[in-house]
């Protein structure tokens, strides 16, 4: 055998082991949600996003061993690339195997030297699989009645521990279909059916099933929730109707899902068919598959930078201390690139800023967090960026960017999804937004806090409000863990004089946070102040962070519901036994 041939089975073997240890992981999420382990969930979820990486590195180690001298020579790593083709050619998951293909050549070559001939920036058999997602769904023909339909999908979805109430939930679920769906659908043919994937979703406290109602007028996507009530059983939560719902269920603001699914690609274009709005790129890191999430984001976005002629600009809002953000108005996503001298008072390195955004990776983001992408030596068309952005760029990170010819390269760049930053949001609101916006701006704070993790800087700024309304946090360089943070309550003054002081007369430890001071945060919008003031003014309590940090030393594990709370249904006695 060749040497490129041994190589390229190298790598494919990597990536098969890759994958099925991510299976492994994946598959006990279901025993982890029976026997309510939330912290055996939380551990899988952060173990299954570092594999990768170990994966990547380990098959580096074999790959330099076989190559030896020509591990630089791109004429062989073009023929290894071919011949890796040829291998993956039957291959269910052919496109996620391109993807670690792409990264141990990245690895090598510090993310330079990215062509097309040497790797796999575009697919040779296009971007996704020829997949029949009806291998994927159970179906559930109306025949009879909604109530034997639901009744035969709850018990094929049931778990070894037994349903609080099914009677219960069927008539809750026939309820809302009864006043929401059936005034939009006709439910009363013979052609009704439910088309429900195999597999649960999982994530925090969840299990999710998720599917559509197919009639002759059209379609309904719908996810019906299911809890666990630690006490032995389980209960479905609410259901969930309409592309909008499911697409915050899988928002870029939430940790990855573990599903059983061999062949992603068949769940992905199931569930871009319930959510046509939601970029694939994120549907496939909605199921931990972030890396392959990436290389598709890039196809996107090279073809969109095709197919258009506006500039990347400065993005609009108040600059970071920390970020250069630059964007394009065609564009949904923004660009963050970390600057070379902090504005002060910020003090960190390079290096800490990174930390903190491999943490709000691997944390558990609550739906209040952006996901992000990182790019290593990205190249751009020198002529898409403004002179303004150009004039920035080399002001605030001149060792982050490199021209050649008429290609711009960044060295280090973040990619997220662009929303509205809050701050600028407000300026135009009416009450009713600006009381349901800062109701939001109250619960980021506080889910965050649950999920253990201390934003910092809480200014208007850092947070955004995205196209469902809900506000979002993404300025992630003076994040901590909340446990991590001494809160206390500022003295009182002892004198005239320490009352007078312009500095403080008590001392003030590196980890002291005194949450009087939160109310800095809204200066120069008090019309929003007042709203937050009557909303969330607990959180200028230092006894209300101190009570949050004590539940999650006690080993508490917040519920995150990625639906409104008002959704949720009546559980009658058994909810308030449980609670008793």
């Amino acid at each position: 055998m060749e040497r490129k041939e041994r190589f390229a089975r190298t790598i494919l073997n990597g990536f098969d082991s890759y994958f099925a240890e991510f299976q492994n992981i994946t598959l006990a999420a279901r025993s982890w949600f029976e026997i309510a382990d939330w912290h055996g969930i939380q551990m899988a979820a952060s173990q299954r996003i570092d594999l990768y990486k170990a994966h990547t590195m380990r098959v580096n180690e074999y790959v330099e061993l076989i190559a030896g001298e020509q591990l630089y020579d791109l004429e062989f790593w073009r023929d290894a690339r071919d011949f890796y083709s040829s291998l993956i050619a039957g291959h269910d998951n052919f496109e996620i195997a391109e993807t670690f293909f792409n990264s141990v050549y990245g690895a090598v070559f510090k993310h330079r030297k990215i062509r097309n001939e040497y790797v796999f920036v575009f697919s040779p058999r296009g971007d996704m699989p020829p997949v029949d997602v009806s291998k994927v769904y159970n179906r559930y023909r109306l025949e009879s009645s909604l109530q034997a339909v639901l009744e035969q999908l709850l018990d094929d979805y049931a778990f070894t521990i037994p349903y609080e109430d099914k009677a219960r939930d069927i008539r809750n679920i026939i309820g809302v279909v009864n006043s929401y769906l059936a005034k939009r659908f006709d439910l009363s043919g013979g052609d009704v059916e439910f088309q429900v994937l195999k597999h649960h979703f999982y994530r925090n406290k969840g299990a999710y099933i998720v599917g559509r109602i197919v009639t002759a007028s059209g379609s309904m996507p719908f996810v019906l929730p299911v809890l666990n009530n630690e006490a032995g059983a389980v209960y479905v939560d609410t259901v969930l109707f309409g592309s909008d719902k499911v697409s915050v269920l899988f928002s870029f603001t939430r940790s990855y899902f573990l599903v059983d699914a061999s062949i992603p690609s068949q769940y992905v274009l199931f569930l871009q068919q319930l959510m046509p709005a939601k970029p694939i790129s994120e549907i496939y890191s909605s199921m931990g598959y972030n890396k392959h999430g990436k290389t598709y984001y890039y196809r996107c976005a090279f073809r969109h930078m095709d197919s258009t002629t506006d500039q990347f600009i400065i993005a609009p809002g108040i600059k970071g201390m920390v970020m250069c953000v630059f964007t394009m108005p065609s564009y949904d996503f923004v660009f963050k690139i970390i600057k070379d001298r902090f504005t002060p008072p910020k003090e960190m390195t390079r290096e800490q800023v990174r930390a903190k955004y491999r943490l709000v990776k691997r944390a558990d983001r609550a739906g209040r967090m952006a996901d992000t992408q990182e790019f290593n030596n990205l190249a751009f068309a020198r002529e898409r960026f403004s002179d303004e952005l150009m004039e920035e760029l080399y002001k605030v990170a001149p060792s982050v960017i490199e021209e050649h010819g008429k290609t711009l390269v960044i060295k280090h760049v973040y990619v997220e999804r662009r929303m509205i930053p809050l701050n600028l949001y407000l300026h135009d609101a009416t009450d009713e937004q600006i009381l349901a916006v800062m109701d939001e701006y109250g619960n980021a704070i506080k889910q965050l806090a649950s999920a253990n993790i201390f934003p910092g800087d809480m200014l208007l700024k850092n947070f955004g409000v995205t196209r469902h309304g809900r506000v979002v946090f993404y300025d992630y360089d003076e994040i901590v863990p909340l446990v991590d943070c001494n809160f206390r309550t500022i003295p009182a003054p002892r004198s005239e004089d320490e009352e007078m002081s312009s500095k403080p007369w008590y001392t003030v430890g590196p980890n002291d946070i005194f949450p009087e001071e939160f109310r800095l945060f809204f200066s120069g919008n008090q019309r929003a102040r007042k709203v937050f003031d009557r909303l969330h003014s607990d959180i200028y309590e230092a006894s209300f962070w101190q009570h949050l940090q004590q539940r999650i030393r006690d080993g508490h594990i917040e519920d995150f519901f990625p639906y409104r709370r008002k959704l949720r249904f009546e559980r009658g006695p058994a909810a308030l036994l449980e609670s008793a």
